[in-house]
């Protein structure tokens, strides 16, 4: 006799379905071993808290008593939380797109009683529509398969067992060269949307991995087409219905091309990595729109994206896109609701922000600006901005979208690095002290015996580390060590580099798993570098060894960045224009602008020299502030350089060469402009 155990679950997905009328069971040993001793074969439903096809399918589906009855007479019916267990989202995500099927959540596979998948799909309707036939006959028809035709099964299962190898051990041998990254963003350039930004056509993510390659490569180039790439990407984004204009954030992506009905989710990842990107690309434009994006969403991330202690230690991870069980309904306006509220300053917010009898998207407003790019004049804003709070503290009186609030060690390390720098670049001493204490909670809360722990929920840490923790972790310690010059940081990074070694990588062909080795119940080890909704570990890892390559002088971090990326690249480098962070990384390991400041900064022109150098620095900056008797890594370039009559002194690096000793702000500003 089984029954529904995921009550006992901390996930809040898991718990969401703890009242279902199926029996569901979460991913241990227990189930496993049930569906061997039942024979049985596994049902399993990966999805997430904030995914709304998600909640479609569990209403129709596994709510509903005759469904789950048959599910339970069948199968033995396994839920995971595809943000706990990405390993294991991995996997059966591969073998459905194996299977020619276009993968997504909620992912609904069908596996043998030893786990190995030989029928899948995404979201299926209780009655045949759609194109999809009605899950109860589907789940009748897999039973009957499994019973009555065992070949076909186990032929699926030895051709998915073979794909899913060659597909985590990537063929490697490609070699890259700044000439290959320039020939990727030129492919890139050849599918963005010249009126809109993003990619062509719909759905439209934000992809912030794939358009910070291209502000590189404009960087690099300064070709105008890079550069405008970009710009009108983030111009339309953050005046879109992607943004959450009263709220702030991003929302997860557009259901349009013209990116304005969002996928009203709102994740961490998303928001982290476009604050990072926007920072970057501020520093050249000195767009105020992008300053107040920046700013509004790190307010939303601090003020609603927190949980700990008095709310203020790590970051959680998504809010829903449903409330009330309609997608959306949290957000969207129509005139009435904005004529009472505004009153007499309506006409004004109605014209700015697209609002209208009919309204925009199902008879309902979404707010967006997407008619008028540009901020007004400093008067009008400051209207608007009176009206957007009237209508956010009406708006909080609605019933809440569903918080995830659980806590993932590589979504931190995101965020934490996107603060430390953009707390750095406008001065916000807050971000910082934000940035600080969710590193803090991560390595105070969720390591055990020395090792990540990939997820904190309920008070507790679980879930095996992936490589995405350790990568992303690393590189925010790397990040907060260039804002604070704390050495603590430096050797938390090299140290969780250590582990990633002896845990995650391949001693036969390289490259990093995205497990660990002792991670015992998945049936493969999935090894990728190409980027999706978040940077691939590999990626990032090249990123995290090249600095600690440059900024310790120790060859073993050079090599192991080669042979990573020789993993990882394949012969046909056209192919590495799906692995923007990789190419990212290695542009820094090639082409490091090192900035070394020997000397006080606290104050004076000290203190005008530090900001010199975080203003202008390019995105492949690398800096190191030293007291005048610290001395640097023999293999430095900047190694035994020092004070220059006694002033604080700025030596910048590109390779093994450094340029002349600088002591005043313009001078920094003009090398590095140079570069």
């Amino acid at each position: 006799m089984t029954e529904n155990r995921l009550a006992d679950e901390s996930s809040p997905y898991l718990r969401q379905h703890r009242d279902n009328p199926v029996h569901w069971q979460p991913w241990d040993q227990q189930a496993l071993d049930l569906a061997k001793s039942a024979d049985k074969p596994i049902l399993l439903s990966i999805g997430y808290a904030a995914c709304h096809w998600c909640h479609v399918m569990a209403h129709e589906s596994f709510e509903d008593s005759a469904i789950a009855e048959v599910m339970n007479d069948l199968f033995v019916n396994i839920k995971v939380d595809r943000e706990e267990r990405p390993d294991i989202d991995s996997i059966y995500q591969s073998a459905l797109g194996m299977m020619g099927e276009h993968g997504g959540w909620p992912l609904t596979m069908f596996l043998t009683p030893d786990r190995e998948p030989f029928w899948g799909g995404t979201y299926f309707p209780s009655t045949a529509r759609y194109g999809r036939p009605a899950f109860p006959d589907l789940l009748h028809g897999i039973e009957d398969t499994y019973r009555n035709r065992l070949d076909n099964v186990t032929a699926n299962v030895a051709a998915l067992r073979d794909g899913l190898a060659r597909a985590f051990t990537p063929e490697g041998g490609g070699q890259l060269s700044l000439e290959v990254l320039d020939q990727a963003a030129g492919g890139i350039m050849g599918a963005v949307d010249a009126i809109h930004g993003g990619t062509q056509g719909a759905p439209k993510f934000p992809q912030p991995s794939l358009f910070q390659l291209l502000w590189r490569a404009y960087k690099r180039t300064g070709s105008p087409l890079f550069r405008d790439g970009v710009t009108i990407t983030l111009d339309n984004i953050c005046q879109g219905g992607i943004y959450d204009h009263l709220g702030g954030g991003f929302a997860r992506y557009s259901t349009d091309e013209v990116w304005l009905a969002p996928h009203f989710e709102k994740m961490l990842y998303d928001n982290a990595q476009l604050v990072e990107l926007m920072t970057d690309v501020w520093l050249e434009t000195r767009s105020p729109l992008y300053q107040t994006r920046i700013r509004e969403t790190i307010e939303w991330a601090l003020r609603d994206m927190r949980d700990g202690e008095g709310g203020e230690a790590a970051f959680v991870s998504a809010f829903d896109a449903d409330s009330e069980g309609e997608e959306g309904k949290f957000y969207v306006w129509n005139e009435e609701e904005i004529d009472s509220i505004l009153g007499t300053a309506a006409t004004d917010f109605k014209q700015a922000y697209d609002v209208n009898p009919g309204g925009n998207w199902e008879g309902k407003t979404i707010l967006n600006r997407s008619h008028e790019l540009p901020l007004r004049a400093a008067a009008e804003e400051e209207a608007l901005d009176e009206s957007r709070h009237a209508l956010l503290t009406r708006r909080a009186e609605r019933i809440w979208p569903g918080r995830d609030d659980k806590i993932l060690a590589d979504w931190n390390g995101l965020m934490i690095a996107a603060l430390a720098r953009a707390a750095f670049v406008f001065e916000e001493v807050d971000w910082m002290a934000a940035a600080k204490t969710a590193y803090n909670f991560v390595v105070d809360h969720m390591t055990e015996a020395g090792r990540l722990r990939h997820v904190w929920c309920d008070g507790q840490a679980h879930q095996p580390a992936v490589i995405d923790d350790y990568a992303n972790m690393a590189r925010a310690a790397l990040y907060l060590l260039e804002c604070t010059s704390e050495d603590a940081y430096l050797e938390q990074a090299e140290a969780w580099v250590d582990t990633a070694d002896q845990h995650y990588w391949d001693d036969a062909a390289g490259g990093y798993f995205l497990s660990a080795d002792d991670t015992n119940d998945v049936i493969a080890r999935p090894k990728t570098a190409q980027d999706n909704a978040v940077p691939p570990g590999n990626g990032t890892m090249v990123e995290v060894l090249a600095r600690l390559f440059h900024i310790t002088g120790k060859p073993r971090y050079r090599d192991r960045a080669d042979a990573l990326i020789a993993a990882v690249t394949d012969k046909d480098t056209r192919q590495s224009v799906h692995q923007q962070t990789l190419l990212n990384g290695f542009e820094i390991l090639e082409r490091a602008v090192q900035v070394v400041v020997v000397g006080d900064t606290t104050d004076g022109e000290g203190a005008g020299l530090r900001r010199a150098v975080f203003e202008a620095s390019p995105p492949t900056r690398i800096l190191t502030f030293i007291g005048a008797d610290t001395p640097l890594p023999e293999g430095h370039p900047a190694h035994e350089k020092g004070l220059v009559d006694g002033k604080t002194t700025v030596y910048i690096c590109v390779g093994a060469t450094c340029g002349l000793p600088l002591t005043d702000a313009k001078s920094v500003q003009d090398e590095l402009a140079a570069l």
